[in-house]
């Protein structure tokens, strides 16, 4: 992808009648960065740039769509897939075991997250990798958005990633994103115990063509899997997580107990407790299915 944007640069430019000074000129680097992107040498070009040889050259947008696909040449195979898998799937389930997911995220909580390690070197490169994510966000309210389940574990509430402020905005974006229609949240308490995805995260993608995509990481690895029979078991894996976690509306009023509380002890019923309430919330509902509540699970189809 980089050898294309940089063909895509050169025939541009020859077509303007630009040298590569010339050219460097208008974008404000060096002739010498221009040769590296037409030669797909040296460091990827930025987004900021992308946009300044976009208007330089009259290229209409070009080279800021062709931009998404050179930047994600810096990622694994795996990942690179993943990413691309999200954004065509029609429902994303995902549980998160230490960090809101991505889709999810504010600014201020993602810029948090992608500042901790060694795996940034320049605030350039941060702030790309967070346009990058702030951008995929869009789809949620394009016209084509996925349905969106997130399992969020308890320890995803409580750590407070970037300090009080940033959680309590990150929390009432939460609540915000539940309201949607397209949107599920539910929390996985602390008293659940062990279960199958400790450790890591769990994401399975349903495709246009009613397909599915597991995907599992880490802190500093990622696993792609596409093998129907394994991306079953997977997916019976995270129908069990979403089982066992809070209904939606018992899970809000545990991010809302958080959020008040400023990170102390939340009042969590015990599973007794859970079970009556949870009743007593679709008797209320006249039998009606909660959105994304325990009645969208228990209707659930079984998997052959």
């Amino acid at each position: 992808m980089a050898a294309l944007f940089g063909a895509r640069v050169r025939r541009l430019r020859t077509a303007a009648g630009m040298t590569q000074a010339d050219l460097g000129q208008k974008t404000h680097v060096v002739s010498t960065r221009i040769t590296q992107i037409e030669r797909a040498s040296g460091a990827k070009p930025t987004l900021e740039l992308a946009r300044a040889l976009d208007a330089a050259l009259g290229a209409d947008n070009l080279l800021v769509e062709l931009w998404p696909y050179v930047y994600r040449e810096a990622f694994p195979d795996w990942s690179r897939a993943f990413m691309a898998y999200s954004e065509r799937a029609v429902a994303i389930r995902q549980y998160a075991a230490h960090l809101v997911p991505g889709l999810l995220q504010t600014e201020e909580y993602a810029r948090t997250v992608l500042s901790v390690g060694t795996t940034l070197s320049s605030e350039e490169q941060l702030e790309e990798r967070l346009t990058a994510r702030m951008g995929r966000q869009n789809r949620l309210g394009s016209p084509g958005r996925p349905e969106l389940w997130a399992v969020l574990d308890e320890a995803v509430l409580r750590r407070p990633i970037g300090g009080r402020t940033v959680m309590r905005d990150q929390l009432e974006r939460l609540l915000e994103s539940a309201a949607s229609s397209h949107v599920t949240v539910q929390v996985l308490p602390f008293d659940q115990g062990e279960h199958d995805v400790m450790g890591g995260s769990l994401t399975v993608l349903t495709m246009p063509d009613g397909s599915e995509i597991a995907y599992t990481e880490g802190a500093h690895f990622g696993q792609l899997i596409e093998e129907p029979a394994e991306v079953r078991k997977f997916a019976v894996t995270y129908d069990r997580l979403r089982a066992a976690a809070l209904p939606p509306l018992m899970s809000l009023d545990m991010i809302r107990s958080v959020m008040e509380d400023n990170h102390r002890e939340a009042n969590v019923p015990s599973r007794s407790e859970r079970r009556r309430l949870a009743q007593e919330q679709l008797q209320q509902s006249g039998g009606r299915r909660l959105r994304g509540g325990v009645g969208r699970i228990h209707g659930r189809r079984a998997r052959p």
